[in-house]
């Protein structure tokens, strides 16, 4: 049998990846191994390996590899550390494939691993554009790897125009989707997001509507994390909408993130705001399913919304540059453009599917892509 590692390093990963896990795991061709690393394991970013572990998964691996900090130098050596830590677990696992998904730091350090340990590397969500570290990460990784399972066609144009061979670049659609694709075909939000994940702040009345915030820092603007988030708290709670709002990712400037929110939740008690750490990837996406909006900086925002119908307040650069349905209006770090920009988007109503991401079947084209290809090391520039 083949055997298919999948890294797993953060909450955004395993939603990219889960259907596709799936889909794997019915095949009687492929031994499916799941390594999950760095913030997946972690309480306080919302544990996503119990995740993994109640939707039937087994984890065969788990790497500690996050050094505590939240700025660019230890960014810098979560990821010397996670090449150390992943270079000795793929070594005791012995895959055929190794699976490396989107863009975070973490996954350098698997793609790094894996090339010099001359074990074949496939990466999901390659060719697309954002702002920030991630820019440099993404294409990196697509020198690195030696099939791309891209969710776009425009992403797989960008990676053939990188030199890579049009036989190792295949378009699968983004697995997300898949999630998405289950919600519209059952959307009913049957369950309280605050009883039944906790959370804190207040407890919101939901019937006549509610704003989902998900900000995470900027790496390359790390510095005005704090500043810039309070300027999304103060045009948030301006709207008096009840809010969910996510606790961010692990990034360089995710202190001064959650600082500012700490903060401004001290001084302003009550109010319109609760805040999660994690939710599984389908409760999480009916709950922005039954949104009046979605605001802040995440990539949720531009996929998953788009093919979901929910207008997005987006903001910032963190997405400059990705391919983005007319669900998003983008505006800066500035209180008043944000306030009007999210009474607009909560007027509009649902708004129709946009398929730019996928169709909803992009984990059983993964899986069959990886029970396919041929094992190849070996590679050159193509042009």
């Amino acid at each position: 049998m083949r055997k298919v590692c999948v890294v797993i390093t953060a909450r955004p990963s395993y939603s990219r990846i889960r259907t596709a896990l799936e889909a794997l795991r019915k095949r009687n061709d492929i031994e499916l191994q799941i390594l999950a690393a760095a913030s997946a394991l972690l309480d306080r970013y919302g544990s996503v390996v119990d995740e993994i572990e109640r939707d039937g998964f087994d984890v065969t691996r788990k790497v500690y590899m996050v050094l505590e900090g939240e700025q660019p130098l230890t960014m810098a050596k979560t990821t010397g550390l996670g090449m150390i830590e992943l270079a000795t677990a793929l070594d005791n696992l012995q895959p055929d494939f190794v699976v490396t998904i989107a863009d975070r730091h973490e996954t350098l350090a698997t793609a790094v691993a894996s090339a010099y340990m001359n074990i074949p590397l496939v990466h999901i969500q390659g060719g697309e554009i954002t702002g920030s570290i991630d820019e440099k990460v993404r294409h990196a990784i697509t020198k690195l790897a030696d099939y791309h399972l891209v969710s776009t066609e425009q992403a797989a144009e960008r990676v053939l125009r990188m030199g890579e061979e049009p036989g190792t670049v295949i378009v699968t659609g983004c697995p997300s989707i898949d999630i998405a694709a289950g919600v519209l075909a059952q959307p009913a939000l049957d369950f309280d997001p605050m009883q039944k994940y906790g959370g804190v702040g207040a407890e919101l009345d939901l019937s006549s509507g509610y704003l989902v915030v998900l900000q995470h820092s900027v790496t390359t603007e790390h510095e005005l994390a704090r500043r810039q988030v309070q300027e999304t708290l103060h045009a948030v709670a301006e709207s008096e909408m009840p809010t969910l709002w996510f606790w961010p990712n692990p990034d360089a400037g995710s202190d001064g993130t959650s600082r500012g929110i700490r903060a401004f939740r001290e001084a302003h008690r009550g109010g319109n705001l609760h805040f999660f750490k994690n939710m599984s990837p389908t409760d999480f996406l009916r709950v922005v399913y039954h949104s009046r909006c979605l605001v802040g900086n995440s990539s949720a925002g531009i996929r998953e919304c788009s093919f979901l119908g929910v207008p997005v307040v987006n903001i910032g650069s963190r997405q400059a540059g990705r391919d983005r349905g007319t669900n998003v209006v983008d505006v800066d770090h500035d209180r008043t453009s944000i306030a009007g920009a999210i009474r607009r988007q909560a007027a509009k109503g649902r708004l129709s599917s946009d398929l730019l991401y996928g169709d909803g079947k992009a984990g059983p084209r993964i899986a069959e892509a990886l029970a396919r290809i041929a094992p190849r090391v070996e590679k050159r520039l193509s042009y």
